[in-house]
């Protein structure tokens, strides 16, 4: 919430600046009712204001926007940008030509020793704020198209030298701080800073003027105190990483490179292969380890010579460092280092050449992820790593993986979705994990995780294709009379051709005068699969399997072929099946001059219905095929509470009684959000907060008034109506915005809103406008609880 308060803060700060400049702006134009266009542009351009806003803001003085100058100056902006690849940064830049005119103008370099000037909140520990100290200077010199110039104004790109600053310029790895600079006394007047790049001693602080900046100028330095926050903690989180890849792969793990942006650390190292996931863990644990310790960070400059034989220094001793030479440890004080430098407290602990700003303290680092391990050269590796805010987000991110990769655990295990749904949730988790930005280790686990839930739902498949083929077999067993001339028949088998085959087998097997075509439809597929065996005798009399199923291709809207003996055809008219049983038969029977033993599927076996457990059901408690009956939501309740609760239903409505002690009688209850909320507890009531109970009711509320009578009156509905399908698709589409951010629609567990919504929904969720990938895990999730999965079958559905 720090992070979020002061990032809040900072945009503030900028909407601030530029409202200045649209007040002056608007100041200027007197009796003029047209905003300049440009100006619009600028503001966007500088000071990130949406044109809708700086619109809005405009018209509350009676003003419009000059939108064809707007276009003009946008335009003019890009060609600009295209036309120096360098950007503003290069007309600005300090070139050895421009080094030597400063110093012949016997300008002094840069004192940029205020950038150190920041301290820690008191007692802070974890992801502590620090409080950072501005400071004022002088313009000494001002670069601008590739010269020195007195002044800039408004629009100029430029660079500006001062006498001091408490920027960082770019090096080391750490990338540059932003902020602005405003003249003192004069806040209309300023530069946002976007770059700043040290050359020969002079820093360059580079970005667009508003207003008139000239050279002897006093301006004051605001730096974006979030930005370098970030930046800190991924620098010091840098020489951690550093030093504990020693520790993990060995003395010949060597820096190659880093960087240091405010969003991300990146790290480069030798080594000859991969690091493995054991290692990466390991190398993240201990990191995390010298983060708790809360090691004090030390930051001392000292001779180049006697740094130099620190023992365990970590330095690129390709680099040239000054003399003397600024030395940063985590851990251990330099005094103490330099005065016993073959002590082993060096190699136990970060010590570097570094004059980047750091955190005061280990722990204020935060949490810390490695996300990324990979090869950018022969030999070298690199890691990338978060730290702070983001490495929090990467944290439960991956929490929320691991979560769903638990259900879907539970899934395959209790068997409550089909193969083919399950697969389609395995590839959706395969692509969430793979685009997620998440710890490196824990990806490879979860990874790992998938493949062994894909191995075991394809045991599972296996051994279900296994079953139906036997079933399969079963019901051709019936179809067989000894002796006759064909058989005709649909078999429930699928797509699972080879259960279709077998059954052919067994016919063979049991009667081999006997032809015999066997036809299957694939609801899910849509997919019809025609396959027959011609007997030796069928064949002597004419009859050709690849005529017989050559008779049916066209009518099912496909293709097939095969051998006098044998052959089979698949295409997508699944609703032509009465005809293709007709047309198959009685081909059969102008080859054979007889009728088939069968063209009737067998009947399947009753099944058998379970009462609900939870307190009697009387009445129908009938569902329809599209429709959950009313009485689902308190049997689930019930399922999660154990309570002992009368609910009867009867001609679609739902009531219980109470008994009221003091006046012997009962009082009824009919409403079904009322009657769920009886059979509710605290916990599915959310009772534990006040908001977070009256959020269930209004969800309640919501189910049952709103929600129950649309998808109701939907999936009654022959043909939808357009308001109908409107209705649906806005309730979705809110429902999914919802569940782009939320697991569930009160806090972070299941609630009775959950429950009222999903039963309510249930039966238009296949419709189009439900198939989004937030609203279906949110569903899926629900409806495979065991609770609700119970409760459904007590239902009788």
């Amino acid at each position: 919430m720090e992070i979020i308060n002061e990032e809040e803060q900072q945009f503030l700060k900028t909407l601030s600046r530029g409202r200045n400049l649209l007040n002056r702006t608007i100041t200027k134009l007197g009796s003029s009712k047209v905003f300049p266009g440009d100006i619009a542009w600028r503001l966007y351009d500088t000071y990130g204001f949406p044109v809708d806003l700086t619109s809005l803001m405009a018209e509350e003085k009676g003003l419009s926007i000059d939108y064809s100058s707007f276009d003009e100056a946008k335009k003019q902006s890009l060609i600009a940008s295209q036309g120096k690849a360098g950007g503003d940064a290069e007309l600005v830049n300090l070139d050895v030509h421009a080094i030597s005119e400063l110093q012949d103008k016997k300008i002094p370099t840069t004192d940029d020793s205020p950038k150190y000037n920041y301290e820690a909140a008191k007692g802070a520990k974890d992801f502590a704020p620090y409080n950072f100290t501005g400071c004022t200077a002088k313009i000494v010199a001002i670069r601008k198209d590739k010269t020195f110039t007195n002044s800039a104004s408004s629009g100029d790109a430029c660079g500006l030298i001062l006498e001091k600053t408490c920027f960082y310029a770019e090096q080391g790895g750490q990338i540059y701080d932003e902020g602005y600079i405003v003249k003192r006394g004069d806040e209309g007047t300023e530069m946002m800073v976007t770059n700043v790049q040290l050359r020969g001693g002079y820093i360059l602080h580079v970005g667009k003027v508003e207003g008139t900046l000239s050279v002897g100028d006093s301006v004051d330095l605001h730096v974006d105190t979030n930005r370098r926050r970030l930046i800190m903690s991924n620098h010091t989180a840098t020489h951690v990483l550093n030093h504990v890849l020693r520790k993990v792969l060995g003395p010949d793990s060597d820096q190659k490179g880093s960087l240091v942006a405010p969003d991300r650390l990146r790290f480069d190292f030798t080594n000859k292969g991969a690091m493995t996931v054991d290692q990466v863990k390991k190398a993240e644990d201990e990191v995390n380890a010298i983060v708790k310790a809360d090691r004090q960070v030390f930051a001392k400059i000292a001779p180049l010579g006697d740094a130099r034989k620190v023992k365990g220094l970590r330095a690129m001793f390709s680099e040239n460092y000054p003399d003397p030479v600024r030395v940063v440890s985590v851990g251990a004080p330099i005094e103490k280092l330099i005065s016993d430098p073959e002590s082993p407290e060096g190699l136990q602990t970060s010590v570097e050449f570094c004059g980047g700003t750091h955190l005061h303290r280990s722990s204020h680092i935060g949490d810390f992820v490695i996300t990324t391990e990979e090869a950018i050269a022969k030999g070298i590796r690199r890691i990338v790593a978060l730290t702070g805010p983001e490495a929090s987000k990467a944290l439960a991110r991956c929490s929320s993986l691991e979560s769903a990769m638990g259900m879907l655990k539970s899934v395959i295990d209790q068997k409550t979705l089909s193969a083919k749904d399950i697969t389609k949730s395995i590839t959706e988790l395969n692509n969430d994990i793979s685009q997620a930005l998440i710890p490196y280790w824990r990806k490879e686990n979860l990874r790992n995780d998938l493949k062994v839930l894909k191995k075991q739902l394809d045991d599972i498949e296996r051994q279900g294709k296994l079953e139906q083929q036997q079933q399969v077999v079963e019901d051709a067993k019936k179809l067989i009379t000894p002796g006759s001339p064909f058989i005709v028949s649909q078999l429930k088998a699928g797509s699972n051709t080879k259960a279709l085959d077998a059954a052919l087998k067994q016919v063979k097997q049991s009667s081999p005068s006997t032809s015999a075509m066997f036809i299957s439809v694939d609801e899910d597929t849509k997919k019809i699969f025609c396959l027959c065996a011609v007997s030796k005798d069928g064949v002597d009399k004419g009859l050709k399997a690849g005529e017989w199923v050559g008779a049916l291709s066209q009518l099912i809207n496909g293709k097939g072929g095969g051998k006098a003996e044998s052959a089979q055809a698949s295409g997508t008219n699944i609703s032509a099946l009465k005809e293709v049983l007709k047309v198959a038969e009685e081909f059969a029977a102008s080859k054979l001059g007889a009728v088939s033993s069968s063209n009737q599927q067998p009947t399947p076996a009753k099944t058998q219905t379970v009462k609900a457990q939870n307190g009697p059901v009387k009445g129908s408690g009938k569902g329809q095929d599209t429709e959950e009956p009313a009485i689902l939501l308190p049997l689930i309740a019930l399922q999660y509470t154990g309570k002992q609760l009368n609910v009867t239903s009867s001609g679609g409505k739902v009531e219980t009684r109470i008994p009221d002690p003091t006046s012997k009688t009962e009082t009824v209850i009919n409403d079904i959000g009322a009657i769920s909320w009886l059979a509710s507890d605290s916990s599915l009531r959310r009772e534990d907060s006040p908001a977070a109970g009256a959020q269930v009711i209004q969800w309640l509320t919501f189910a049952s008034t709103e929600l129950r009578p649309l998808a109701s009156a939907y999936s009654k509905a022959g043909s939808p109506s357009q308001d109908l399908k409107k209705s649906l698709a806005d309730v979705a589409l809110n429902l999914s915005k919802i569940f782009l951010h939320r697991t569930y629609l009160v806090g972070e567990r299941i609630s009775l809103a959950d429950l009222s919504v999903a039963t309510a929904l249930s039966p238009v969720m296949k419709e189009q406008a439900c198939q989004t990938k937030p609203l279906l895990r949110w569903f899926n999730t629900i409806v495979n609880q065991p609770q609700y999965v119970k409760a459904k079958s007590n239902a009788k559905l």
